[in-house]
């Protein structure tokens, strides 16, 4: 069985350097060393003794990732490309844990994994009382929030992530009033989160700043679960007849996100509505299936990416750097075309709001 001083021995670097690189300190080695290191790991087989690790450093090289529900795509898609990155370039594992949007929850699962010597947590939380969080942190465990915007009530020594939410309910609702529409509906399950209520600001402000007078409405489906993650097609396919059944119906529609989308688009033709011929939609995350449905959806894509290796990296420079200054980073969302809107229908209703 390989050892360290064999890795070292075929790399020709000091065990230090190799420590370095299972440790993901990488930033303390030349590119090219760093890539030795790693080949002479693939060569010889080798792997590191986790619980010898954790015995002499007191920690687990793991990332926790605390989401609301993988029940909603778009949480899976970070989570895939958290693990991704952090297993490739620091070394680390990711433990995935479904919090339902549950404070308490929340703060059971931080303790837990400072228990369990894990050494750093990526958040997405829906709460703005982020005292729970500065609990874990005074405990020695770092943590990274992502999706919500930093405010003056938010936690010092936390590092927010987030994508411009604002900014992406503008998008969807600007495309549709260049498309002529007038009559617009924001659609989402019951229940008020950071980031919904974001989406939704940049949503009315398109509206009122249209050249043009629109309607802006938001609809909230009723939800049997809070916030409503795990059912989100189901409450989309009911929203999507419930607007097909107003007297005066919208002719675009903004949906929270793509998974509801999908049910709404379902929603619609089940009332004998057509997308885009009737109702255009607009959906949120550009998930991969957006671009296979019946019409292709056109939606609001996230630097998914982008966004997690700035989470990975943060957490682990908060690891070795607990009292680094905290970062707030920004990502800006964008538009992706495809078939789901086009201009509105003539009708008896007119295209005035």
């Amino acid at each position: 069985m390989a050892t360290m001083q064999d890795v070292a021995k075929l790399a020709k670097v000091s065990i230090s350097s190799v420590s370095n690189v299972l440790n993901g300190r990488t930033e303390r080695l030349r590119p090219e060393t760093t890539a030795r290191v790693q080949q002479a790991i693939r060569l010889l087989g080798y792997r590191p003794n986790q619980a010898a690790r954790q015995l002499k450093t007191g920690r687990n090289p793991v990332i926790g990732l605390l989401v609301p529900s993988t029940a909603n795509p778009f949480y899976g898609q970070i989570a895939a490309a958290l693990e991704s990155y952090a297993q490739r370039k620091h070394g680390y594992r990711v433990m995935l844990c479904n919090t339902h949007r549950d404070r308490e929850l929340e703060a059971r699962m931080l303790e837990d994994l400072s228990s369990f010597g894990v050494a750093a947590a990526i958040l997405v939380s829906s709460f703005d009382d982020e005292r729970h969080i500065e609990q874990a942190i005074a405990r020695g465990l770092a943590v990274v929030s992502y999706d919500r915007a930093p405010g003056q009530d938010r936690g010092q020594g936390i590092d927010h992530v987030y994508a411009d939410n604002v900014e992406a309910g503008r998008l969807a609702a600007q495309h549709l009033i260049e498309h002529g529409h007038r009559r617009l509906a924001f659609v989402m399950p019951a229940g008020r989160t950071n980031s919904r209520d974001r989406k939704i600001e940049g949503f009315l402000r398109a509206g009122a700043q249209a050249a043009e007078p629109v309607s802006a409405q938001v609809y909230e489906g009723r939800a049997i679960t809070a916030y409503g993650d795990s059912e989100l097609a189901d409450i989309g396919y009911e929203l999507g007849q419930r607007l097909a059944g107003e007297p005066s119906p919208p002719t675009g529609v903004v949906a929270v996100n793509d998974t509801l989308a999908l049910g709404l688009m379902a929603g619609l033709r089940a009332a004998g509505k057509s997308v885009p011929q009737d109702v255009s939609v607009v959906g949120m995350d550009n998930m991969v299936l957006a671009a296979f449905t019946h019409p292709p959806l056109t939606s609001i894509a996230m630097p998914v990416a982008a966004m997690a290796q700035a989470m990975v990296d943060r957490a682990v420079q908060r690891i070795t750097a607990p009292q680094a200054q905290a970062e707030q980073l920004r990502f800006e969302p964008t538009l992706v075309v495809r078939g789901s809107v086009r201009a509105p229908a003539r009708t008896g209703h007119g295209d005035s709001p």
